[in-house]
């Protein structure tokens, strides 16, 4: 029987979005990761594998836990909900390298356009965009 784990799994998956949302992919190291989560270096690999694949849990989470119950509210609501970095960081960054992270992005959007229209959809991402380099500039 193993050493029970030392962190909470959801809470490092929600500390991560968090972190990739205002860094992106590539402005997170795995030390940034270590260091922010609190987490051993080996204790990560063991549990997500590599920092792709907490990436991909932490996208996911983000999508289901943050995105999706949005879904449905207001544009200007929305526009101001850095709940939605994640999914652009993701979009613009990730998803033209990574099929998986495609994958998630263009459900979510295809949600979005539902929820909203396709024209919206646009709009609101760009605004949102504007609002964080704002917001950070």
């Amino acid at each position: 029987m193993g050493r029970p784990r030392a962190f909470d799994e959801t809470e490092a998956v929600q500390a991560a979005a968090a972190l990739f949302a205002r860094r992106a992919f590539d402005g997170v190291s795995v030390d940034d990761l270590v260091s922010h989560l609190g987490v051993h270096r080996n204790s990560l690999y063991q549990v997500f594998g590599s920092k792709r694949g907490l990436y991909l849990r932490a996208l996911r989470w983000s999508l289901q836990h943050q995105v999706r119950p949005l879904l449905g509210a207001d544009t200007a609501v929305l526009v101001r909900e850095p709940a939605l970095d994640l999914l652009l960081m993701a979009a613009t960054e990730r998803a033209p390298a990574d099929p998986e992270v495609a994958q998630e992005v263009s459900a979510v959007l295809a949600e979005l356009d539902t929820a909203t229209r396709p024209e919206t959809t646009a709009t609101l991402l760009g605004m949102r965009l504007r609002a964080r380099i704002t917001a950070e500039g």
